[in-house]
Protein backbone atom coordinates (compact mmCIF):
# COMPACT_ATOMS: atom_id res chain seq x y z
CA UNK A 1 0.00 0.00 0.00
CA UNK A 2 1.19 3.63 -0.75
CA UNK A 3 0.46 6.68 1.11
CA UNK A 4 -1.03 10.32 0.25
CA UNK A 5 -2.17 13.01 1.61
CA UNK A 6 -5.17 15.27 0.35
CA UNK A 7 -6.66 19.15 1.49
CA UNK A 8 -10.25 17.49 1.88
CA UNK A 9 -10.32 15.33 5.14
CA UNK A 10 -13.90 14.12 4.48
CA UNK A 11 -13.53 12.57 0.81
CA UNK A 12 -10.89 9.92 0.57
CA UNK A 13 -7.97 9.59 -1.05
CA UNK A 14 -7.49 6.68 -3.18
CA UNK A 15 -3.70 5.20 -2.70
CA UNK A 16 -1.04 4.83 -5.41
CA UNK A 17 -0.27 1.38 -6.27
CA UNK A 18 3.37 0.58 -6.70
CA UNK A 19 4.31 -1.02 -9.42
CA UNK A 20 7.16 -2.73 -8.35
CA UNK A 21 8.11 -6.23 -6.73
CA UNK A 22 7.97 -6.65 -3.23
CA UNK A 23 10.16 -9.24 -3.78
CA UNK A 24 13.58 -7.10 -5.32
CA UNK A 25 15.47 -5.28 -2.52
CA UNK A 26 15.81 -1.22 -3.73
CA UNK A 27 18.69 0.06 -3.83
CA UNK A 28 20.46 1.12 0.26
CA UNK A 29 19.58 4.74 1.05
CA UNK A 30 22.35 6.99 1.25
CA UNK A 31 25.11 6.30 3.31
CA UNK A 32 27.11 8.51 6.21
CA UNK A 33 29.32 8.89 2.85
CA UNK A 34 27.45 9.63 -0.17
CA UNK A 35 27.43 13.06 -1.12
CA UNK A 36 23.48 14.15 -1.42
CA UNK A 37 21.88 17.60 -1.01
CA UNK A 38 20.58 18.35 1.93
CA UNK A 39 16.58 18.51 1.92
CA UNK A 40 15.51 21.85 3.53
CA UNK A 41 12.37 20.64 5.63
CA UNK A 42 9.38 22.92 4.65
CA UNK A 43 7.13 25.00 6.73
CA UNK A 44 3.16 25.33 7.23
CA UNK A 45 1.95 29.29 6.51
CA UNK A 46 -0.95 28.54 8.92
CA UNK A 47 -3.20 25.90 10.60
CA UNK A 48 -3.43 22.42 8.95
CA UNK A 49 -6.42 20.87 7.42
CA UNK A 50 -5.32 17.24 5.88
CA UNK A 51 -6.47 13.83 5.37
CA UNK A 52 -3.74 11.28 5.36
CA UNK A 53 -3.58 7.29 4.46
CA UNK A 54 -0.85 5.87 5.53
CA UNK A 55 1.51 3.12 4.52
CA UNK A 56 1.08 -0.46 5.74
CA UNK A 57 3.03 -1.48 9.42
CA UNK A 58 6.39 -2.58 8.38
CA UNK A 59 5.97 -4.38 12.13
CA UNK A 60 2.70 -6.56 11.04
CA UNK A 61 4.02 -6.86 7.42
CA UNK A 62 6.97 -8.44 8.14
CA UNK A 63 5.37 -11.02 10.45
CA UNK A 64 2.95 -12.03 7.72
CA UNK A 65 5.46 -12.00 5.39
CA UNK A 66 7.32 -14.81 7.75
CA UNK A 67 4.66 -16.64 8.41
CA UNK A 68 3.39 -16.89 4.39
CA UNK A 69 6.61 -18.10 3.80
CA UNK A 70 6.60 -21.25 6.26
CA UNK A 71 3.05 -21.40 5.92
CA UNK A 72 1.83 -24.95 4.71
CA UNK A 73 0.37 -23.49 1.09
CA UNK A 74 0.04 -20.65 -0.69
CA UNK A 75 -1.07 -17.31 1.03
CA UNK A 76 -2.15 -14.42 -0.08
CA UNK A 77 -1.28 -10.99 1.58
CA UNK A 78 -2.73 -7.25 0.67
CA UNK A 79 -1.15 -3.93 1.98
CA UNK A 80 2.14 -5.31 2.68
CA UNK A 81 4.05 -2.07 3.32
CA UNK A 82 6.66 -1.73 0.15
CA UNK A 83 9.30 -0.19 1.71
CA UNK A 84 13.44 -1.22 1.91
CA UNK A 85 13.10 -3.30 4.63
CA UNK A 86 10.40 -5.26 3.89
CA UNK A 87 12.08 -5.80 0.33
CA UNK A 88 15.10 -6.82 2.12
CA UNK A 89 12.88 -9.54 4.03
CA UNK A 90 11.06 -10.59 1.06
CA UNK A 91 14.24 -10.59 -0.69
CA UNK A 92 16.07 -13.12 2.23
CA UNK A 93 13.04 -15.54 2.65
CA UNK A 94 13.29 -15.85 -1.27
CA UNK A 95 17.18 -16.91 -0.47
CA UNK A 96 16.15 -19.77 1.60
CA UNK A 97 13.20 -20.83 -1.08
CA UNK A 98 9.44 -18.58 -0.61
CA UNK A 99 8.42 -17.19 -4.12
CA UNK A 100 6.62 -13.64 -4.15
CA UNK A 101 4.09 -12.71 -6.78
CA UNK A 102 2.73 -9.49 -7.52
CA UNK A 103 -1.17 -9.93 -7.97
CA UNK A 104 -3.85 -6.71 -9.20
CA UNK A 105 -4.28 -3.96 -6.35
CA UNK A 106 -1.36 -4.75 -4.80
CA UNK A 107 -2.20 -8.11 -3.51
CA UNK A 108 1.19 -10.88 -2.78
CA UNK A 109 0.61 -14.12 -3.31
CA UNK A 110 3.50 -15.83 -1.03
CA UNK A 111 4.56 -19.86 -2.03
CA UNK A 112 5.92 -20.92 0.83
CA UNK A 113 9.54 -22.55 1.27
CA UNK A 114 10.45 -25.92 1.73
CA UNK A 115 12.22 -26.09 5.73
CA UNK A 116 13.11 -30.03 4.41
CA UNK A 117 14.41 -29.07 0.92
CA UNK A 118 18.12 -28.31 0.20
CA UNK A 119 18.81 -24.69 -0.45
CA UNK A 120 21.38 -25.79 -3.70
CA UNK A 121 24.29 -24.48 -2.65
CA UNK A 122 27.06 -24.91 -0.45
CA UNK A 123 27.01 -21.50 1.40
CA UNK A 124 24.17 -18.73 0.84
CA UNK A 125 24.11 -14.81 1.94
CA UNK A 126 21.26 -12.82 3.51
CA UNK A 127 21.53 -9.03 3.06
CA UNK A 128 20.02 -7.21 6.04
CA UNK A 129 20.50 -3.79 5.39
CA UNK A 130 19.46 -1.94 8.38
CA UNK A 131 16.37 -4.31 8.79
CA UNK A 132 15.97 -5.63 12.46
CA UNK A 133 13.80 -7.84 11.54
CA UNK A 134 15.48 -9.42 8.78
CA UNK A 135 18.60 -9.72 11.14
CA UNK A 136 16.73 -11.55 14.26
CA UNK A 137 13.76 -13.19 12.54
CA UNK A 138 15.98 -14.85 9.61
CA UNK A 139 19.41 -16.60 11.44
CA UNK A 140 16.82 -18.72 13.62
CA UNK A 141 14.77 -19.84 10.49
CA UNK A 142 18.09 -20.27 8.57
CA UNK A 143 19.50 -22.28 11.34
CA UNK A 144 16.83 -25.17 10.52
CA UNK A 145 18.71 -26.00 7.28
CA UNK A 146 22.36 -27.45 7.21
CA UNK A 147 23.43 -25.33 4.66
CA UNK A 148 25.72 -22.35 6.22
CA UNK A 149 23.75 -19.22 5.61
CA UNK A 150 25.64 -16.17 6.01
CA UNK A 151 24.14 -12.48 7.14
CA UNK A 152 25.38 -9.34 6.71
CA UNK A 153 24.19 -5.42 6.06
CA UNK A 154 24.91 -1.54 6.13
CA UNK A 155 27.83 -0.42 8.35
CA UNK A 156 25.27 0.90 11.04
CA UNK A 157 23.82 -2.53 10.84
CA UNK A 158 26.85 -4.48 12.22
CA UNK A 159 26.98 -1.88 15.36
CA UNK A 160 23.24 -3.70 15.98
CA UNK A 161 23.23 -5.93 19.19
CA UNK A 162 22.57 -9.51 18.53
CA UNK A 163 24.60 -11.70 21.08
CA UNK A 164 21.04 -12.55 22.85
CA UNK A 165 19.38 -14.21 20.09
CA UNK A 166 22.41 -16.08 19.11
CA UNK A 167 23.14 -17.24 22.31
CA UNK A 168 20.33 -18.89 22.22
CA UNK A 169 20.63 -20.50 18.79
CA UNK A 170 24.07 -22.07 20.11
CA UNK A 171 22.49 -23.11 22.89
CA UNK A 172 20.11 -25.09 20.45
CA UNK A 173 23.12 -26.80 18.33
CA UNK A 174 23.35 -24.21 15.65
CA UNK A 175 27.03 -23.21 14.99
CA UNK A 176 27.57 -19.52 14.67
CA UNK A 177 31.07 -18.20 13.14
CA UNK A 178 31.43 -14.56 13.90
CA UNK A 179 33.84 -13.18 11.17
CA UNK A 180 34.01 -9.83 13.28
CA UNK A 181 32.74 -9.36 17.17
CA UNK A 182 31.34 -11.97 18.52
CA UNK A 183 27.24 -11.20 18.59
CA UNK A 184 27.31 -8.63 16.24
CA UNK A 185 27.23 -9.26 12.21
CA UNK A 186 28.80 -10.36 10.03
CA UNK A 187 28.15 -13.80 10.81
CA UNK A 188 27.55 -17.37 9.96
CA UNK A 189 24.57 -19.86 10.58
CA UNK A 190 24.81 -23.47 9.95
CA UNK A 191 21.92 -25.97 11.58
CA UNK A 192 20.71 -27.94 12.40
CA UNK A 193 18.60 -27.00 15.49
CA UNK A 194 17.86 -29.52 18.42
CA UNK A 195 15.00 -28.98 20.94
CA UNK A 196 16.00 -27.86 24.19
CA UNK A 197 16.44 -30.73 26.64
CA UNK A 198 14.14 -29.28 28.91
CA UNK A 199 11.59 -28.31 26.51
CA UNK A 200 12.02 -24.59 27.51
CA UNK A 201 13.46 -22.31 25.01
CA UNK A 202 14.65 -18.81 26.70
CA UNK A 203 15.85 -15.82 24.93
CA UNK A 204 16.85 -12.22 26.62
CA UNK A 205 14.28 -9.60 25.17
CA UNK A 206 15.75 -7.02 27.47
CA UNK A 207 17.64 -5.55 24.44
CA UNK A 208 14.89 -5.68 21.89
CA UNK A 209 11.66 -7.55 21.62
CA UNK A 210 12.60 -8.94 18.07
CA UNK A 211 14.81 -11.73 20.19
CA UNK A 212 11.13 -13.09 22.23
CA UNK A 213 9.91 -12.20 18.10
CA UNK A 214 11.75 -14.07 16.34
CA UNK A 215 12.11 -17.29 18.92
CA UNK A 216 8.15 -17.47 19.12
CA UNK A 217 8.08 -17.31 15.09
CA UNK A 218 10.61 -20.47 15.52
CA UNK A 219 8.78 -22.35 17.39
CA UNK A 220 5.66 -23.82 15.50
CA UNK A 221 8.50 -24.81 13.20
CA UNK A 222 10.20 -27.32 15.85
CA UNK A 223 8.66 -30.68 16.44
CA UNK A 224 7.85 -30.72 19.87
CA UNK A 225 6.05 -28.67 22.25
CA UNK A 226 7.79 -25.62 23.54
CA UNK A 227 7.98 -23.08 26.41
CA UNK A 228 8.94 -19.72 24.71
CA UNK A 229 10.47 -18.29 28.01
CA UNK A 230 12.01 -14.34 28.44
CA UNK A 231 13.80 -14.04 32.05
CA UNK A 232 13.56 -10.64 33.05
CA UNK A 233 12.63 -7.16 31.86
CA UNK A 234 10.78 -7.27 27.97
CA UNK A 235 10.75 -4.33 26.21
CA UNK A 236 8.40 -2.90 23.58
CA UNK A 237 6.19 -5.84 24.80
CA UNK A 238 2.82 -4.62 21.98
CA UNK A 239 5.57 -6.26 19.16
CA UNK A 240 5.45 -9.44 21.12
CA UNK A 241 1.88 -9.20 21.41
CA UNK A 242 1.23 -8.62 17.95
CA UNK A 243 3.82 -11.35 17.04
CA UNK A 244 1.35 -13.89 19.02
CA UNK A 245 -1.67 -12.47 17.35
CA UNK A 246 -0.54 -12.97 14.04
CA UNK A 247 0.89 -16.85 15.22
CA UNK A 248 -2.42 -17.33 16.20
CA UNK A 249 -4.59 -15.79 12.70
CA UNK A 250 -2.46 -18.44 11.21
CA UNK A 251 -3.46 -21.00 13.10
CA UNK A 252 -0.56 -21.77 15.66
CA UNK A 253 -1.11 -22.03 19.09
CA UNK A 254 -0.21 -20.15 21.24
CA UNK A 255 -0.66 -19.32 24.64
CA UNK A 256 0.59 -16.65 27.31
CA UNK A 257 1.26 -18.62 30.30
CA UNK A 258 1.20 -15.83 33.45
CA UNK A 259 -0.78 -13.18 31.77
CA UNK A 260 -0.88 -11.75 35.08
CA UNK A 261 2.31 -10.34 33.92
CA UNK A 262 4.46 -12.15 36.30
CA UNK A 263 7.60 -12.24 35.73
CA UNK A 264 9.41 -15.01 33.62
CA UNK A 265 7.02 -13.93 30.69
CA UNK A 266 6.15 -17.09 28.59
CA UNK A 267 4.37 -18.75 26.18
CA UNK A 268 3.37 -22.19 25.43
CA UNK A 269 3.62 -23.12 21.90
CA UNK A 270 2.53 -26.01 19.92
CA UNK A 271 3.94 -28.12 16.84
CA UNK A 272 2.52 -27.20 13.13
CA UNK A 273 3.29 -24.73 10.97
CA UNK A 274 0.89 -21.99 10.13
CA UNK A 275 -2.11 -22.77 7.80
CA UNK A 276 -2.48 -20.57 4.58
CA UNK A 277 -4.29 -17.70 4.57
CA UNK A 278 -5.25 -13.87 3.61
CA UNK A 279 -4.54 -11.33 5.44
CA UNK A 280 -4.72 -7.54 5.69
CA UNK A 281 -2.05 -5.61 6.67
CA UNK A 282 -3.03 -2.51 8.81
CA UNK A 283 -1.75 1.33 8.26
CA UNK A 284 1.58 1.82 10.39
CA UNK A 285 0.25 3.93 13.56
CA UNK A 286 4.13 4.47 14.63
CA UNK A 287 4.31 6.26 11.29
CA UNK A 288 1.35 8.48 12.22
CA UNK A 289 2.96 10.29 14.49
CA UNK A 290 4.79 12.68 12.98
CA UNK A 291 1.89 13.58 10.73
CA UNK A 292 -0.69 14.14 13.91
CA UNK A 293 2.27 15.37 15.93
CA UNK A 294 2.37 18.52 12.85
CA UNK A 295 -1.25 18.94 13.91
CA UNK A 296 -0.42 19.98 17.33
CA UNK A 297 2.79 22.22 16.23
CA UNK A 298 0.97 23.96 13.35
CA UNK A 299 -2.50 24.11 14.79
CA UNK A 300 -5.76 22.95 12.79
CA UNK A 301 -6.24 19.27 12.16
CA UNK A 302 -5.01 16.30 10.26
CA UNK A 303 -6.97 12.91 10.06
CA UNK A 304 -5.68 9.42 9.53
CA UNK A 305 -7.89 7.41 7.53
CA UNK A 306 -8.64 3.60 8.62
CA UNK A 307 -7.29 3.70 12.33
CA UNK A 308 -7.79 -0.06 13.98
CA UNK A 309 -10.49 -0.35 16.20
CA UNK A 310 -8.54 -2.68 17.96
CA UNK A 311 -5.15 -3.18 17.45
CA UNK A 312 -1.69 -4.74 19.20
CA UNK A 313 0.28 -1.76 17.36
CA UNK A 314 2.00 0.32 19.55
CA UNK A 315 1.33 3.24 17.69
CA UNK A 316 -1.99 3.39 18.86
CA UNK A 317 -0.67 4.92 22.22
CA UNK A 318 -0.59 8.09 20.32
CA UNK A 319 -4.13 8.51 20.92
CA UNK A 320 -3.50 9.21 24.69
CA UNK A 321 -0.17 10.36 24.51
CA UNK A 322 -1.39 13.88 22.36
CA UNK A 323 -4.34 14.27 24.17
CA UNK A 324 -2.46 14.29 27.15
CA UNK A 325 -0.14 16.96 25.53
CA UNK A 326 -3.22 19.34 25.10
CA UNK A 327 -4.49 18.11 21.61
CA UNK A 328 -8.38 17.05 20.69
CA UNK A 329 -8.03 13.70 19.73
CA UNK A 330 -11.48 12.16 18.24
CA UNK A 331 -12.49 9.05 16.17
CA UNK A 332 -15.01 9.87 13.01
CA UNK A 333 -16.22 6.63 11.59
CA UNK A 334 -12.91 4.50 11.10
CA UNK A 335 -11.01 7.69 11.03
CA UNK A 336 -8.69 9.17 13.27
CA UNK A 337 -8.82 13.20 14.04
CA UNK A 338 -6.13 15.33 15.76
CA UNK A 339 -6.67 19.09 16.89
CA UNK A 340 -3.69 21.37 17.98
CA UNK A 341 -4.47 22.53 21.45
CA UNK A 342 -5.64 25.94 21.46
CA UNK A 343 -3.00 28.78 21.51
CA UNK A 344 -0.67 26.04 20.25
CA UNK A 345 0.10 25.36 24.10
CA UNK A 346 1.31 21.95 24.15
CA UNK A 347 1.85 20.62 27.46
CA UNK A 348 5.35 18.70 28.44
CA UNK A 349 4.61 15.04 29.36
CA UNK A 350 6.33 12.50 31.93
CA UNK A 351 6.15 9.66 30.46
CA UNK A 352 7.50 5.63 30.99
CA UNK A 353 8.36 4.55 27.48
CA UNK A 354 9.29 1.23 28.13
CA UNK A 355 6.96 -0.35 25.70
CA UNK A 356 6.56 2.56 23.02
CA UNK A 357 10.17 3.47 22.36
CA UNK A 358 10.24 3.76 18.74
CA UNK A 359 7.53 7.16 19.39
CA UNK A 360 10.05 8.63 21.52
CA UNK A 361 11.56 10.62 18.61
CA UNK A 362 8.50 12.44 17.69
CA UNK A 363 7.60 12.63 20.95
CA UNK A 364 11.12 14.56 21.60
CA UNK A 365 10.33 16.90 18.79
CA UNK A 366 6.74 17.54 20.63
CA UNK A 367 8.12 18.58 24.04
CA UNK A 368 11.23 20.81 22.23
CA UNK A 369 7.81 22.36 21.00
CA UNK A 370 6.09 22.07 24.32
CA UNK A 371 5.66 24.90 26.63
CA UNK A 372 6.63 22.80 29.84
CA UNK A 373 9.74 20.50 30.58
CA UNK A 374 9.20 17.12 29.37
CA UNK A 375 10.52 13.40 30.74
CA UNK A 376 11.49 10.79 28.38
CA UNK A 377 12.00 7.47 30.44
CA UNK A 378 12.71 4.26 30.16
CA UNK A 379 14.31 3.73 26.89
CA UNK A 380 18.08 2.78 27.18
CA UNK A 381 16.68 0.09 24.55
CA UNK A 382 17.67 2.27 21.74
CA UNK A 383 20.66 2.99 21.55
CA UNK A 384 20.80 -0.28 20.10
CA UNK A 385 18.90 0.90 17.20
CA UNK A 386 19.45 2.24 13.75
CA UNK A 387 21.70 4.52 15.76
CA UNK A 388 22.24 5.73 19.21
CA UNK A 389 18.92 7.43 19.19
CA UNK A 390 19.65 8.79 22.76
CA UNK A 391 22.27 10.35 21.78
CA UNK A 392 21.50 11.68 18.20
CA UNK A 393 18.72 13.09 19.90
CA UNK A 394 19.92 14.90 22.60
CA UNK A 395 23.30 15.72 20.57
CA UNK A 396 19.78 17.35 17.44
CA UNK A 397 17.71 19.32 20.17
CA UNK A 398 21.07 20.79 21.75
CA UNK A 399 21.94 21.60 17.83
CA UNK A 400 18.12 23.38 17.89
CA UNK A 401 19.02 25.35 20.65
CA UNK A 402 17.01 23.26 22.99
CA UNK A 403 17.78 22.74 26.68
CA UNK A 404 18.19 18.34 27.36
CA UNK A 405 19.83 16.42 29.60
CA UNK A 406 20.84 12.87 28.47
CA UNK A 407 20.37 10.60 30.97
CA UNK A 408 21.18 6.79 31.04
CA UNK A 409 17.83 5.68 30.02
CA UNK A 410 15.62 8.76 28.91
CA UNK A 411 16.45 12.58 28.13
CA UNK A 412 14.87 15.60 30.21
CA UNK A 413 13.69 18.34 27.33
CA UNK A 414 13.72 21.81 28.49
CA UNK A 415 11.88 23.98 25.32
CA UNK A 416 13.67 26.76 24.15
CA UNK A 417 13.27 28.98 20.98
CA UNK A 418 14.66 26.48 17.75
CA UNK A 419 16.58 27.75 15.56
CA UNK A 420 17.41 26.28 12.04
CA UNK A 421 20.45 24.31 10.90
CA UNK A 422 21.77 21.38 9.15
CA UNK A 423 20.13 18.53 11.40
CA UNK A 424 21.70 14.42 10.68
CA UNK A 425 19.30 11.43 10.31
CA UNK A 426 21.82 9.03 11.16
CA UNK A 427 20.60 7.04 8.61
CA UNK A 428 18.10 6.31 11.29
CA UNK A 429 14.56 6.54 9.59
CA UNK A 430 12.75 8.20 12.56
CA UNK A 431 15.55 10.73 13.15
CA UNK A 432 14.57 11.98 9.36
CA UNK A 433 11.08 12.32 10.68
CA UNK A 434 12.03 14.02 14.06
CA UNK A 435 14.27 17.06 12.02
CA UNK A 436 11.45 17.28 9.83
CA UNK A 437 8.74 18.46 13.06
CA UNK A 438 11.97 20.67 14.51
CA UNK A 439 11.77 22.51 10.88
CA UNK A 440 7.93 23.70 11.28
CA UNK A 441 9.22 25.21 14.79
CA UNK A 442 12.22 26.42 13.05
CA UNK A 443 12.12 27.43 9.23
CA UNK A 444 15.77 26.76 7.27
CA UNK A 445 16.00 23.92 8.87
CA UNK A 446 17.61 21.13 6.43
CA UNK A 447 18.24 17.74 6.82
CA UNK A 448 21.32 15.42 5.12
CA UNK A 449 19.51 12.11 4.24
CA UNK A 450 15.77 12.63 3.62
CA UNK A 451 16.25 9.11 1.79
CA UNK A 452 16.60 6.90 5.03
CA UNK A 453 12.90 7.06 4.97
CA UNK A 454 12.57 4.50 2.90
CA UNK A 455 13.34 2.30 5.56
CA UNK A 456 9.40 2.65 6.73
CA UNK A 457 7.67 5.64 4.77
CA UNK A 458 8.44 5.42 1.00
CA UNK A 459 7.95 8.75 -0.39
CA UNK A 460 7.98 10.41 3.13
CA UNK A 461 9.05 13.62 1.64
CA UNK A 462 6.23 14.25 -0.97
CA UNK A 463 3.54 13.21 2.06
CA UNK A 464 5.13 15.96 3.88
CA UNK A 465 5.14 18.52 1.65
CA UNK A 466 1.56 17.34 1.11
CA UNK A 467 0.62 17.92 4.39
CA UNK A 468 1.95 21.47 4.72
CA UNK A 469 0.24 22.62 1.56
CA UNK A 470 -3.02 22.05 2.89
CA UNK A 471 -2.81 24.87 5.29
CA UNK A 472 -5.67 26.96 6.24
CA UNK A 473 -8.78 27.11 8.40
CA UNK A 474 -9.98 23.70 9.01
CA UNK A 475 -13.44 23.32 7.69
Amino acid sequence: MSSSTSKAPDSPVDPTVSSSSIGAPEASPCSESSPVSPWLAPSASGPLNACVRLPGSKSQSARFLYLAAVASGPSRLRGVLDSRDTRLLASALETLGAHFESEEEGAILVHPLDLHACLGEARVAIECGLAGTVMRFLPPLAALFHTPVRFDGDPAARRRPLAPLLDTLSHLGAQIEFEGEPGFLPFTVTGPLRAPADGVLRVDASASSQFLSAMLLLAPLLVAPLIVEAPGRVVSLPHVEMTCEALRRCGCVVEQINEDGSEPLSWRVLPGAPRPQELSVEPDLSNAGPFLAAAMICGGRVRVQDWPEHTKQAGDAWRQILADMGGLVEREGSDLLVTGPAGGRIRGIDIDMSQIGELAPTLAALAACASSPSSIREIAHLRGHETDRLAALAHELREAGCGVEELADGLEIIPAPLIPGLRRAYGDHRMATFAALIGLKAPGTSLDDIASTSKTIPGFARMWEELLGTSGEPS
